[in-house]
């Protein structure tokens, strides 16, 4: 059992994810500074922000609301790592890494939530 949003691993996977983002992103041209930069910085660091105010709530439905905007974050990352690869900001080397570290923390979301699910005696 975890005590702080930061011993959650899918929230620490997420940080890594978002160093990453943001490291690949600062070379994006800089016609894409409100655009597609903007957008993928944003998206990746949502998936971060929602397991940390999920982690909190108190209700089970709530609390799984936040993880599934998470896993929607994650998503919306794998799109935007496919258009920096078409536009070719990106290697698609450089694309497999963060598809890789998006399916990584995606299962460990996954599973978190499903233990979650799955947890008796849950107070509403």
């Amino acid at each position: 059992m975890t005590t702080r949003f930061e011993d959650v691993v899918a929230w620490q996977k997420a940080r890594v994810f978002i160093n990453h983002v943001y490291h690949v992103t600062q070379d994006f041209p800089s016609h894409e500074r409100y655009g597609l930069t903007s957008q993928f910085q944003r998206a990746a660091v949502s998936i971060a922000a929602n397991i940390a105010e999920g982690y909190k709530r108190i209700g089970k439905d709530d609390k799984l609301r936040f993880y599934n905007y998470s896993q929607g974050s994650l998503e919306e990352c794998r799109c935007f790592i496919y258009l920096s690869c078409d536009f070719k900001y990106i290697s698609p080397d450089e694309a497999d890494k963060l598809l890789d570290e998006i399916e990584e923390t995606s299962k460990i979301l996954n599973s978190y939530i499903i233990a979650i699910k799955n947890r008796q005696g849950w107070q509403e």
